[in-house]
Parts: structure tokens; C-alpha cells; sequence
């Protein structure tokens, strides 16, 4: 596989990204096609092992979750320098790159057209998992400080991506895709679709038919996390039945995700977030 810088603000194994510690545990982009490779086999440990995402032959001959997109991004790691292995990981695509690619995978599950006109950088995210024997405060804080320094980095305007529930039954999420509806839906101007026929209504229970307890219960750590940061959601939920998910749209401000992203990150740390 051959690796692409596609301009000069695509960083791949670039030295410029800061070293972030914490005890043992360091979060850094990428640095090799072996650590690449070695997050692409930690993806599939999660989502097709763990969580019954359905691989095509060549992944699960492989045991790596690959994709032609992966040549177009940068690859945030965390590493147990204990042992010495990639325990998470998270993908990072920024504008430049995807107009080389040609799209962004957000387009393949939401209609972003009023994302895409937003002046400015963008950067999407996705792909994001951890390790089951690492989902702590510890490693789930360091993601956090690397994508605050990513976007500082390049200075990005707006991040977006598909952030996963998983599984694919809606009952068992309508409060907390209730909840989202109500309470965190983007404004119209940057207010994303999910694309039919997988189109799934998030307007479920009533505004005020709402538990909230149980709604935060159920909704993805990483979730509440861009939720503390000022995100948004777009219109409708994406049922992936291959993927065994159920996924919404996440937008964030810059101008909300520099500081808190790098500098909170408070309870909810234990679970399985992102897989697109």
C-alpha cells in the first residue's frame, strides 16, 4: 500500500504533531506504514469481532479493517509504551485531502452539501475505537488533547463526522436519539440529512416525555463528548445494517472544540464510540 501526502497541510508521518503523555500512555499521529497497518488490525478487532460488523473476504483474510480512504488521512494513535501496542486509535481527513480523494465518507450516510461550502478548514473524523482493556479516563482524556491539537495544528474552522451506536435496533436508543432531536439539532445552515432508504426519524418521544437520565445513559461516550464541546447533530439517524449500527452526523465549531476538547474530558469514558 502506498502512502500519499495529497498538500502541504496533510500531515502524515509529519514531526510537527506534539507528543502528548500520560503515565505510560502517549498519543501521537502515526508515524509508519507498520503503525497504520497496526490501528487498521485494532479497528478490527473492535468492530467485527466485538461489535458483529459484517468484513468483506479480503478483511477477514486479513484481519484489517482496511479502506482506500485511510491513504488520504491521518492516523491519530494511542500507545501503551508498558507493552508496547496501539490500544486506540482515531482517523483525521481534512478538506485538501478529501478533494483529492474525491469525497468524504460522511457523504456515503448524510447529505453534507452545507458543510462542504463552510469557509474555511474542515476535518473529518471517524474510525474511532479503543481497546476493551483500555476504556478508561486516562486513554479517552489523551484522544481528546489530540484532537484539540490536530485542529490547532491546522487550524480547522469545522469538524464533522458519523459517530455510531451500536447496534441496529431504534427502540433501543429513542431516548437518546429523542434526546439528541430536541435538544442538539444543528441550526439550518449547517444541518445535515441522512440519505434514504436508511433514513431513520430521531424524533421518536415527545420534548417533554424525555428521561434524560436515561437518555445520557444511553448515548455513546463520544457523543456526549462532542455534546459538552458545542456540537450539533444533522436530521435523522443512518441504519447500517453491515456495519451493525445505528449513526448519527456530528458537527463542531472550532471556536468550542480548541479548549474543551484539550482540556476536559469528565465521566462517560467507558465505552465503544465511533466506527465510520
Amino acid at each position: 500500500m502506498t502512502y500519499q501526502a495529497v498538500s502541504p497541510s496533510f500531515n502524515r508521518f509529519s514531526n510537527s504533531f506534539p507528543s502528548l503523555r500520560a503515565g505510560s500512555l502517549e498519543v501521537r499521529l502515526a508515524q509508519s506504514e507498520e503503525e497504520i497497518h497496526a490501528a487498521q488490525r485494532l479497528r478490527y478487532d473492535v468492530f467485527y469481532n466485538e461489535c458483529d460488523a459484517r468484513p468483506s473476504d479480503a478483511m477477514m483474510r486479513t484481519k484489517s479493517d482496511t479502506s482506500l480512504i485511510d491513504d488520504y488521512c491521518d492516523v491519530l494513535l494511542v500507545i501503551d509504551h508498558t507493552h508496547n501496542k496501539i490500544v486506540g486509535t482515531y482517523r483525521f481527513m481534512l478538506r485538501e485531502a478529501a478533494e483529492s480523494y474525491g469525497s468524504y465518507f460522511t457523504a456515503s450516510e448524510f447529505e453534507i452539501n452545507k458543510l462542504i461550502v463552510f469557509p474555511g478548514q474542515l476535518m473529518e473524523l471517524g474510525r474511532s475505537c479503543v481497546h476493551k482493556d483500555y476504556r478508561t479516563k486516562a486513554t479517552m482524556q489523551l484522544l481528546w488533547r489530540g484532537i484539540g491539537a490536530y485542529v490547532g495544528l491546522n487550524q480547522v474552522e469545522l469538524l464533522f463526522g458519523c459517530a455510531s451506536f451500536v447496534g441496529t435496533d431504534i427502540s433501543k436508543y429513542r431516548q437518546a436519539l429523542s434526546y439528541l432531536y430536541h435538544h442538539h439539532l444543528a441550526p439550518p445552515e449547517l444541518r445535515t440529512r441522512a440519505l434514504e432508504p436508511h433514513y431513520q426519524e430521531m424524533n421518536i418521544i415527545p420534548k417533554d416525555a424525555i428521561d434524560a437520565k436515561v437518555a445520557m445513559q444511553q448515548l455513546p461516550p463520544l457523543v456526549k463528548g462532542y455534546l459538552r464541546a458545542g456540537g450539533y447533530v444533522g436530521e435523522g439517524a443512518f441504519l447500517d445494517r453491515p456495519f451493525n449500527s445505528i449513526d448519527v452526523c456530528v458537527i463542531v465549531k472550532r471556536e468550542t472544540v480548541t479548549t474543551r476538547y484539550s482540556q476536559r474530558y469528565t465521566q462517560d469514558h467507558e465505552g465503544i464510540e465511533e466506527k465510520k
